[in-house]
């Protein structure tokens, strides 16, 4: 039996554009009645709909990341699940949660792509066709590859054909079993969906909630650096920055408000952005206004770097995250930046030995974040090895909050970078040590019980 996908269709997000901001766009209603898509327009529209494809991607693994600390006055507000999970402690969830909202994004992908079979391509069809089919082969590997950062082991070659790696549908058929593929599976959709995408995507999109080549470049970027593969990371990255590689000048510029001391810094949809994605707030307890920044990490900021006053704002004798390019005091910024595509070409550079290569795009990036009435001082390295630790641990300070720290803390831990994230409760110490097995975070209990595949 053919099950019937009911949607009520959003305006197209062409219409964002006579409206003056993003808000305007999200909340707007359609005065259609529900019905079933059957032409390209419909199935762009179910693309389209920004609060269930680009407002929630995973935020359970930015919540275990160790970029931020609990004052015990707030820790002893904490359910027990909530203390289970600052405590690295294994712990039972159910909907909704991260999984529901990717795997929605997922089935709405799937059904844009099967329903397109349908469609015949004309001369006139052909570039809504494509968009359509690029923009769902790209959202499927998108959330794919954040589940797979969140849920599975980080990829290993010598284990990703056994490590277990996440769900992947090819169909939007509930009948069909769910079944946990490889981590090397895994990638290797992600890999090909959003390889597909390339050519079927225009370069720049008509705004930046929709996927674009460059953005697909980034994405390919993101993952094989994920995977410790810097010539191909490379590659993508220099390929994204090639169509897109505009840098906000933190010192003053048309899209911050006012000046990085304003208490939401940076506009909406700013020039940096490839694509828009907001973090699912998850369990929440990395939410700006609950969780204090790490204090070491904060000194490491100079006094002269303008990211010291744009990401962070004192409170309760420590500071917060205010830096989000969601604009807001809340909701944070999980999408594709040029500043990320500048770090992962820097280090990259810095792993194939290019030292001067590596600190050419450190110092591009900088220079922007520098108080321009004092003498920049120039990043130099000596040799691979530093070029490489100055480009971390500029990755950590220039994209803290946008759910990438956790990827990094397992991927470098293969290396042997030895990162602890450590929480200190009432004198009791937790830690997560190198690779343990909680890296993997567990998929919600419900899903389990529903569909019999194995737990982390």
């Amino acid at each position: 039996m053919k099950t019937k996908l009911l949607i009520q269709v959003t305006p197209l997000i062409v219409s964002l554009l006579l409206f003056s901001s993003c808000k305007d766009y999200l909340e707007e209603k359609s005065d259609k009645s529900l019905i079933t898509p059957s032409t390209v327009e419909d199935l762009q529209a179910l693309l389209d709909d920004a609060v269930t494809m680009n407002t929630a991607t995973p935020g359970f693994m930015e919540t275990c990341s160790d970029d931020y600390f609990l004052l015990p006055a707030t820790y002893n507000a904490l359910t027990s699940l909530q203390v289970s999970l600052y405590c690295y402690k294994p712990f039972p969830y159910e909907y909704g949660n991260d999984w529901s909202k990717s795997y929605q994004v997922v089935y709405n992908s799937n059904v844009c792509l099967e329903r397109l079979e349908d469609i015949e391509q004309t001369v006139v069809n052909k570039l809504a066709r494509d968009n359509v089919k690029g923009s769902a082969l790209f959202f499927r590997s998108y959330y794919y590859l954040l589940l797979a950062w969140q849920h599975a082991k980080a990829y290993d070659t010598s284990t990703a054909s056994t490590d277990l790696g996440i769900v992947l549908r090819a169909n939007s058929d509930f009948n069909v079993p769910s079944v946990r593929a490889s981590v090397e599976e895994t990638y290797g959709q992600v890999i090909e969906d959003t390889k597909a995408a390339v050519p079927l995507l225009p370069e720049h999109p008509i705004h930046v909630m929709r996927p674009s080549r460059a953005a697909a470049y980034g994405l390919l970027a993101r993952t094989y650096l994920s995977m410790s593969l810097p010539d191909s990371a490379y590659k993508y990255a220099d390929l994204a920055l090639g169509i897109k590689s505009s840098l906000m000048d933190y010192n003053g510029d048309p899209d911050l408000n006012g000046s990085v001391t304003a208490a939401v810094p940076f506009k909406k949809f700013n020039s940096e952005t490839l694509f828009y994605s907001e973090m699912f707030s998850s369990f929440g307890l990395h939410h700006p206004a609950r969780g204090k920044i790490d204090s070491i990490l904060y000194n490491s900021y100079d006094t002269n770097d303008l990211r010291k006053e744009a990401f962070f704002r004192p409170n309760s004798g420590y500071h917060q995250f205010k830096g989000s390019y969601a604009a807001s005091a809340s909701i944070l910024f999980s999408g594709i930046a040029v500043d990320e595509l500048y770090l992962i070409r820097a280090e990259t550079n810095a792993r194939l030995g290019k030292i001067d290569e590596a600190m050419d795009d450190l110092n591009t990036l900088l220079k922007m974040r520098w108080k321009n009435n004092v003498d920049y001082p120039v990043f130099t390295a000596e040799n691979a090895e530093d070029a490489l630790a100055i480009v971390l641990l500029e990755r950590r300070k220039e994209l803290l909050m946008r759910g990438l720290r956790w990827i990094d803390i397992k991927r470098l831990n293969k290396e042997g970078s030895n990162i602890v994230p450590t929480r200190v409760v009432n004198g009791e110490t937790f830690s997560l040590q190198p690779n343990d097995s909680l890296y993997a975070l567990p998929l919600p209990d419900d899903i389990i019980r529903l569909t019999g595949i194995e737990q982390n």
